[in-house]
């Protein structure tokens, strides 16, 4: 028996067959027998993956033809042994390193690998390495050198990254939310299968916009999209038969204590969430990029099929799923029976949110963040010093289109912006900590500017040319400036002498970077007003990232110790879950705090609370409660990533003793940030609530709010 019903799936886009389909049907069987991938041709040694029947039943020419419907025949060929070839190489790593917890044999045979995405590749030993060398040859000579290099980086992800999947099977671990959505891009393989949607299309996205905010998003809600509805389709098989536990139907059941029914209603709404943010993406961003980056007819041409082949990609992969014998579909609805009920459930995801809204006082849970606050003995004077520091860059001064003041010397005073530079950075010299309280008032000033002009005035041409303009007051040579138009603009140029000058040039760019981040996530903040939006709560997370704080803090951390801590070791996966899972506990700290100043106040639509209670229909409690297990979660797994993983990451660079002490300080560093976050919030002005009651303790914890979704 199915373990639940499927949901009415939201499809909005009809599925067509490309013509060639028996052609790639027969070219398959022969390409898999002559890799040796079936039964009665397979290497010496290799146990039984597949055979002729079950390859024939899995239909992955099928799968090709109806996410490729207009490519040609010999390119439908070439994608559909792509596709045979990534799902042998995922069941025979199952079969082989899975199934046996064999994490150092699994090492050993993804080490391998990389050679042989090369033209001058070494002699094969199995039918991956045999199957990628064929592939290889026959894909990238007609690509450019950075579509080859964007195509190299998927398929690395997706075979390193098994690794993450086999270590929670041998740790008995059921991922967080959080961790399983971004680990999933990279292990699941859709971004690899956009990058060769472009070869089927026989388009490339031109380079300059290849990592650009709409573009990455386009790609990443492609790929949850996928995942998605492959977690569900294939909860049976791997929970039964394969003792899988990377599965975000089961994430969902044990995060929130719900029943396999209940989860996989939740995992299709946010797989709903995640294509109507494709679809917003695609039609108010897209348009503006094309715009600010002055590509011309050919370029957005080519673009626009690439964005057709991703929504080809999403129709065509969710037939499949209903025939393929792979997976759990004995009940599965044609795409055009589910797709009216579908549509009219996907309604309730995106109504428009009705700006200041009473919602009165929050009770605070009682937070899950054990650190000790340390507090630098120079608190007091930092915070005497910011005052005059804001007054004197112009932060109290009256603006043509604000004749009042953003802040005055009362309020600032009031948000004591020490008291968290001083748990920040609890061992800083007088100087230092000035500047790092400095950093944290000029952050929120800009965050109170935005709203207080263009958000007020919904001028978005306005806000694009502020950000545009700052990376100026951020010179690399860290020599002149222009005359600054507002307290923003003399802040940062003030700041950037300060801080850029003993910098290299890698931590100039990095720094310059995070800035620019912080602005561009108020552009976003900006377009979710104009739309009346409440962001897809995936979107908001990774979004809010980018806002001032969190990675500004960790990029100054990291500049700090680039001498002694190498390259390598920040772009692991360890230390890049270890900085996003502490950027996320302070983010959602801060939601929670300021949650009814934003929604009741200032008509904020931008408000992880407000995302959670959007996305499951529920109330703030359960919001709040659900939003607290989150932080929960992710501050358990940055505990296990610096207690585990890490000493097993110094390791396996065989970094020295300084390096290791580096990156010791370096989480110290994080800690501190954590607890002093915490404590920020508890004392400053700026989320106090009028007439709130004392703060009571909630219960905390995985599925300790008694929360059911609500189904629309």
């Amino acid at each position: 028996m199915q373990p639940f019903e499927l949901p009415d799936f939201y499809v909005p886009y009809p599925a067509r067959l490309n013509p060639h389909l028996e052609r790639a049907r027969a070219h398959t069987m022969a390409w898999a027998r002559e890799m040796r991938m079936l039964d009665d041709h397979r290497d010496p040694g290799t146990p039984d993956i597949w055979n002729e029947p079950q390859l024939e039943a899995m239909d992955y020419a099928l799968l090709c033809a109806y996410t490729h419907p207009d490519c040609d025949g010999p390119e439908l060929d070439l994608i559909t042994d792509w596709y045979v070839w990534v799902f042998y190489f995922d069941d025979h790593f199952l079969e082989v390193f899975k199934k046996h917890h064999d994490q150092a044999g699994a090492q050993a045979y993804l080490d391998r690998l990389p050679p042989f995405m090369t033209l001058d590749p070494p002699d094969p030993a199995n039918a991956v390495e045999r199957g990628l060398t064929d592939l290889w040859a026959r894909t990238v000579p007609a690509r450019s050198v950075t579509w080859r290099r964007r195509f190299s980086e998927s398929t690395l992800n997706l075979l390193r990254e098994s690794l993450w999947e086999l270590s929670n099977i041998s740790a008995g671990r059921v991922p967080n939310p959080v961790e399983y959505i971004e680990m999933r891009r990279r292990v699941g393989g859709a971004p690899w299968s956009a990058d060769l949607a472009e070869h089927a299309a026989n388009v490339e996205i031109p380079e300059r916009v290849v990592r650009t905010r709409p573009l990455r998003v386009l790609k990443e809600t492609f790929s949850d999209g996928v995942h998605l509805r492959n977690d569900i389709f294939s909860y049976q098989r791997e929970t039964e038969a394969e003792g899988e536990i990377n599965n975000f139907v089961l994430v969902m059941e044990r995060f929130l204590g719900i029943a396999p029914q209940a989860a996989a209603d939740t995992v299709n709404d946010l797989l709903t969430s995640r294509l109507r943010q494709f679809e917003n993406t695609a039609v108010t961003e897209l348009p503006q990029l094309f715009e600010d980056h002055a590509l011309d007819p050919v370029e957005r041409l080519r673009t626009t099929l690439y964005v057709k082949a991703l929504q080809d990609w999403q129709s065509g992969g969710h037939e499949w799923h209903t025939r393929s014998s792979r997976y759990m579909n004995k009940k599965a609805l044609g795409m055009s029976a589910a797709r009216v009920p579908a549509l009219l459930r996907s309604g309730r995801i995106s109504l428009p949110h009705v700006p200041y809204q009473k919602v009165g006082p929050t009770l605070l849970p009682d937070f899950d963040v054990p650190y000790p606050v340390r507090v630098n003995p120079h608190r007091e004077r930092a915070g005497e010093n910011v005052v005059a520091w804001c007054r004197d860059m112009g932060m109290f001064d009256p603006r043509p289109r604000h004749p009042e003041p953003v802040w005055d010397a009362e309020r600032v005073t009031g948000f004591a912006f020490e008291v968290c530079a001083a748990s920040v950075a609890p061992d800083a010299n007088p100087e230092a900590l000035d500047l790092v309280t400095r950093w944290q008032a000029w952050g929120a000033f800009v965050d109170d500017y935005f709203r207080a002009v263009f958000n007020r005035d919904h001028d978005m041409a306005g806000a694009k040319r502020f950000h545009a303009r700052l990376p100026a007051f951020m010179p690399m040579d860290c020599g002149t400036t222009p005359s600054p138009e507002n307290a923003a603009e003399s802040g940062l140029a003030d700041l950037w002498s300060r801080t850029a000058t003993p910098m290299d040039d890698n931590g100039r760019h990095e720094l310059r970077a995070a800035v620019e981040h912080m602005t561009e996530s108020r552009l976003w903040e900006l377009n979710n007003h104009l739309q009346s939006r409440v962001p897809d709560p995936v979107d908001y997370l990774e979004m809010r990232r980018r806002a001032f704080a969190p990675e500004l803090t960790l990029t100054l951390s990291k500049v700090e110790h680039a001498r002694e801590i190498p390259a390598r070791a920040f772009e692991s996966r360890t230390l890049r879950e270890i900085e996003a899972s502490v950027m996320d506990v302070g983010c959602l700290l801060n939601d929670c705090f300021s949650y009814r100043k934003e929604i009741e106040d200032e008509g904020e639509p931008n408000n992880g609370v407000l995302a959670v209670r959007n996305f499951f229909a529920c109330g703030r409690d359960e919001a709040l409660s659900i939003v607290n297990d989150l932080i929960t979660s992710r501050r358990h797994q940055f505990d296990r990533l610096t207690e585990h993983e890490l000493p097993a990451l110094a390791d396996r660079l065989a970094l020295d003793g300084p390096a290791r002490a580096a990156l010791s300080a370096y989480v110290g560093e994080l800690r501190d940030w954590t607890a002093g976050v915490l404590r920020w919030h508890r004392e400053s002005a700026r989320y106090d609530e009028r007439g709130t009651p004392p703060r009571v303790p909630r219960p905390t914890g995985l599925g300790t709010s008694a929360f059911r979704p609500v189904r629309g």
